[in-house]
């Protein structure tokens, strides 16, 4: 009996403590298996992040039917006779496009445009597949330009984008009005104006020109023969002004 129990050196419990054991293995098995996944998962957002395309038509077909809209006619700043002519074809609802009025617009209106080295020209470029209410937002400028002031909306509408675009409303004809208003324009005239679509033609003439010039992406800038897609800094436009040349590009229409 005694060498029986000499024998068994075996603790109690210890089925209890091996499966304990497994139990705890199993539990941090799963662990870093989930942290794996979280991680493969945060690799993947952080890729899409960083390599997202911006807002562009680059692989989109243009649909908009331009026959027979005409000559285009942009928006002109600055001296006709500067040695150099920069055309921007933009989407009022393109979020690149407003970080390019917002951000490099100031300091190119103020060393470039106003110093007499550039005339700046902005064509409409409404990307209607992807954004919803920029054809509305160009005839809203279009108006404001009837009555003098297409600078001063083209402003107000790519500083309060996030008010009006396809995301935040349906309708942004009430915004547009707000902005005629706020600008001191004629608000009756402006928007018999607008609710007629009365320079829509002008608005399909320059996304035709843009088309004409191989547009494809917004906003795109053009110094001479060379075109360069999607916005810049006021140190990359002046080096892409530099590298084109003196001379500039003769617009469709000013």
């Amino acid at each position: 009996m005694a060498e029986r129990n000499s024998g068994s050196n075996k603790p109690k419990g210890g089925r209890k403590n091996t499966v304990s054991q497994a139990r705890n293995k199993s539990k941090a098995s799963g662990f870093y298996i989930l942290l794996g996944v979280l991680a493969l998962a945060g690799i993947a957002v952080l890729s899409y992040v960083v390599t997202r395309p911006r807002d562009a038509a680059a692989d989109l077909k243009i649909v908009t039917d331009t026959t027979g809209a005409g000559p285009a006619q942009g928006y002109s700043q600055g001296r006709p006779d500067a040695p150099v002519k920069l055309l921007e074809f933009g989407d009022f609802e393109c979020p690149q496009c407003a970080r390019f009025s917002t951000l490099t617009e100031p300091d190119m209106r103020k060393r470039l445009i106003a110093t007499g080295q550039v005339q700046y020209i902005f064509y409409d470029f409404p990307i209607y597949q992807m954004h919803r209410n920029t054809e509305a937002a160009s005839n809203a400028a279009a108006c404001a330009d009837e009555q003098g002031k297409f600078w001063e909306m083209h402003d107000r509408l790519f500083d309060t984008q996030d008010q009006w675009n396809g995301e935040a409303t349906t309708s942004p004809e009430k915004n547009f009005e707000d902005y005629a208003a706020a600008l001191g324009l004629n608000v009756a005239q402006w928007k018999k104006c607008f609710d007629s679509r009365k320079y829509q033609k002008r608005i399909n003439a320059n996304l035709a020109e843009g088309i004409r010039r191989g547009v494809n992406a917004t906003p795109s800038f053009i110094v001479g023969n060379r075109l360069h897609p999607g916005s810049m800094g006021i140190d990359e436009l002046k080096a892409f002004i530099d590298s084109a040349g003196p001379t500039g590009a003769t617009p469709a229409a000013k």
